[in-house]
């Protein structure tokens, strides 16, 4: 095991795409100055994301989890959130979306604890969803091949610089762009852009009388 001195503030690059092992990962991953980063590690390439993250971004995943929710609650689907949670296959990928959601019955969920979830014991997360701005290439590039790798079901990427969204159906390991998700049968992707464009003029209330009123008429 390389420990994490051994790897440096300076020597490491994050926001971006770096060669290293496992090994090298595991170090950064317990290194205190990356602490407050989120984690990614697919074919052989870790990426730490550093960014601050500002209203904007908070704002519009709130939104889309909010979406997502009242959807499932009022369809009687089950699901079970988890916001900034790293999933761990060890020595191939790990990955820490904005929001996991685990969608229907019979899935083995991860108990709370403080580890990363253990994708060799549980299921990886039905639904993922990435709120980008400065990273939103990568998250429709090398991201979108981490998850089609670990078995997540569908991958929504939010344009956090446009309020826009487009969602990715996964099966057997290659994904393909979808107008309405499969994994919350009714529940559209246009209804998802409106509700983050009304979220610049409108208040959470608002939003969700209209929801509300939207998801009793389908």
């Amino acid at each position: 095991m390389i420990s994490s001195s051994s790897i440096t503030v300076p020597n490491f690059v994050t926001d971006t795409w770096v060669p290293a092992s496992w090994e090298e990962f595991m170090a950064l991953a317990d290194n205190p100055a990356y602490e407050k980063g989120k984690f990614y590690y697919h074919q052989g390439y870790i990426r730490i994301e550093m960014s601050p993250v500002g209203p904007r971004h908070g704002r519009q995943n709130s939104i889309v989890s909010y979406v997502i929710l009242l959807f499932a609650s009022l369809k009687n689907i089950p699901i079970v959130e988890f916001t900034n949670t790293s999933f761990r296959k060890a020595g191939i990928d790990e990955f820490q979306p904005d929001l996991a959601f685990y969608i229907g019955s019979g899935l083995k969920v991860p108990p709370e604890t403080n580890s990363p979830v253990n994708l060799s014991e549980y299921d990886p997360p039905t639904l993922v969803v990435e709120i980008g701005a400065s990273s939103i290439s990568d998250d429709l590039g090398r991201k979108r091949l981490l998850y089609e790798r670990a078995g997540v079901q569908e991958y929504w990427v939010n344009d956090a610089n446009v309020q826009d969204a487009i969602a990715f159906s996964i099966a057997e390991g290659r994904s393909g762009e979808i107008q309405e998700s499969l994994v919350l049968p009714g529940l559209t992707l246009a209804l998802v852009k409106e509700a983050l464009q009304r979220s610049q003029t409108e208040d959470d209330g608002t939003i969700t009388r209209w929801l509300l009123q939207t998801f009793s008429q389908s």
